[in-house]
């Protein structure tokens, strides 16, 4: 008998496995028994690691749309496609309460997803969302101060997992100068890490070292394999991956392939492609219609091994103002000057133009899979869990 339960069981799970996390969400209605079961860590472990295809991966779209009293706030689309590459809403758009500003989002970062969690952050403002249960948690800013006669600039940002202490982290590398002596002469980096479920900021003690400097775009940091990653400037060298290991702490640079250069008039981002660690290069906006310039996409081989690097695509004449992702192992979204979202499939090197628009520079694109993974709650003051 217990053995028959055990295989009934299993077949429950196995079939509940596959219903869409909305389907799943309404269980509650009809069976606690069921519901219970859903919201248990171990069943909300085996949806996360569930076998997925690339078919089943959806699209989260941010923007910010300007207002008429001049504000400008921020909207998720949340979104899937066809075979055609159409793109279609599978949930009414929602505005993000906590991150409406008098400018236009332009600096925001898009992180994730870690664990079923995505960070949607600014230099100051850091929210945790579960695009599939609509969940989210406005994080605590940090506590620390500068005092005057110094000041301070916020570099960047990042967010990912630690899978050796359970625990997410968020972490901002600050430039610290002498107000008298101006930014961003005479200045020193300064580093602070956030432990989520600690719900805590702490200061770094071995941050002072030698760092590049960062390159930013919508796309030059990525959370991939453990790591934070972004682009870095190096006072003489050539370009680097700066990468930042949330289980030991401690930073890396890596090469980047052919030896690139800040000054060469091209843009960089960061993407995973087909699981593997992605480089795009592409001309500045200024160049980027010109027919004679060129887009590539480069792998890191072997990540864990050197810096070795293997040119994957080649585009010609790309209207790239910044990538934002790729979907789908083949189509990458970027967008354009004027705003709107576009795409380039780069096995058919056809473009595509959606009906989706935003303020210019402030679009943003992350592809996830449905996940159950509630948002950690901590231990301090910040514990409020809000639905979108």
């Amino acid at each position: 008998m217990v053995v028959m339960m055990k295989l009934l069981q299993d077949v429950v799970i196995n079939i509940l496995l596959m219903l869409p996390v909305k389907s799943l969400m309404r269980l509650k209605y009809l069976s606690k028994s069921f519901y219970t079961l859903v919201q248990s860590s171990t069943f909300v472990n085996l949806h996360l690691i569930r076998p997925t295809t690339c078919k089943d991966g959806l699209i989260l779209f941010k923007r910010s749309i300007k207002q008429d009293d001049d504000l400008h706030k921020t909207i998720l689309s949340f979104l899937s496609g066809d075979g055609d590459n159409h793109l279609s809403p599978i949930n009414p758009d929602v505005d993000v309460p906590c991150m409406t500003s008098n400018y236009s989002n332009d600096f925001d970062q898009f992180i994730g997803p870690c664990q079923g969690i995505i960070a949607l952050m600014d230099n100051l403002t850091t929210v945790l969302f579960n695009p599939s249960t609509r969940n989210y948690r406005l994080l605590p800013p940090s506590p620390f101060n500068i005092r005057p006669p110094f000041s301070y600039a916020i570099e960047c940002v990042g967010f990912g997992f630690d899978n050796i202490a359970n625990d997410y982290k968020v972490i901002r590398i600050l430039d610290v100068y002498l107000e008298d002596h101006g930014y961003p002469q005479d200045f020193e980096k300064k580093v602070e890490v956030y432990d989520v479920y600690i719900d805590s900021w702490r200061e770094l003690d071995h941050a002072h070292q030698n760092f590049p400097t960062i390159y930013w775009s919508p796309s030059s940091q990525m959370f991939y394999q453990g790591s934070c990653h972004w682009i870095g400037i190096p006072t003489e060298d050539p370009l680097v991956i700066l990468s930042f290991d949330l289980s030991t702490e401690t930073f890396h640079t890596a090469k980047m392939p052919d030896s690139f250069f800040f000054m060469n008039g091209t843009s960089y981002g960061l993407a995973v492609l087909n699981d593997t660690f992605a480089l795009i290069c592409y001309p500045r906006t200024e160049r980027a219609k010109d027919t004679n310039e060129f887009t590539y996409i480069w792998l890191r081989k072997d990540y864990s091994g050197c810096d070795s690097w293997i040119k994957k695509y080649t585009i010609k004449g790309l209207p790239i103002q910044s990538p934002l992702a790729i979907w789908r192992e083949c189509l990458l979204f970027f967008q354009c000057s004027n705003g709107f979202l576009m795409s380039c499939n780069l096995r058919s090197n056809e473009v595509n133009e959606f009906s989706l628009h935003g303020s210019p520079t402030s679009l943003r694109v992350i592809i996830y899979k449905e996940s159950l993974t509630p948002i950690p709650r901590g231990y301090g003051s910040s514990t409020q869990i809000e639905t979108f």
